[in-house]
């Protein structure tokens, strides 16, 4: 079970816009990842290597990540609210809300998985 403070590390982290780099810090050697109903992702260097090919596969500057919305925590289940802010080279941005639930094992996290509206990406309000 995750102690507080460490999910807080975690999701500043995230909150840095440096995601590669928190999966490195935060998820097991063997810890898995999916999207929406989509196979798993497992292994954190596939996890790492995915990571860092999204801003080259999807043409992006950047991607912007916004304070957490809520965080929850139950023993070793927890929830945080989400939205990230997608950059276009020409400064174009999308927005994309989801909501993670992973499953953590000790002090990392072994399994996560996402859920969010692929349709729903907006730009920002």
């Amino acid at each position: 079970m995750p102690e507080r403070e460490r999910v807080a590390a975690f999701i500043r982290e995230v909150e840095t816009g440096d995601h590669v780099k928190a999966i490195e810090d935060y998820y097991h050697p063997d810890a898995s990842m999916r999207e929406n109903c989509k196979p798993p992702r497992t292994g954190r260097d596939a996890l790492v290597a995915y990571e860092a090919s999204v801003l080259e596969r999807r043409k992006l500057k950047a991607v912007d990540t916004l304070p957490a919305h809520a965080v929850l925590i139950d023993g070793d289940n927890v929830a945080i609210h989400w939205t990230f802010d997608f950059v276009a080279h020409d400064g174009s941005r999308l927005r994309l809300t989801e909501v993670a639930l992973q499953r953590w094992r000790g002090e990392r996290i072994a399994e996560e998985r996402f859920f969010y509206d692929p349709t729903a990406i907006l730009p920002p309000a």
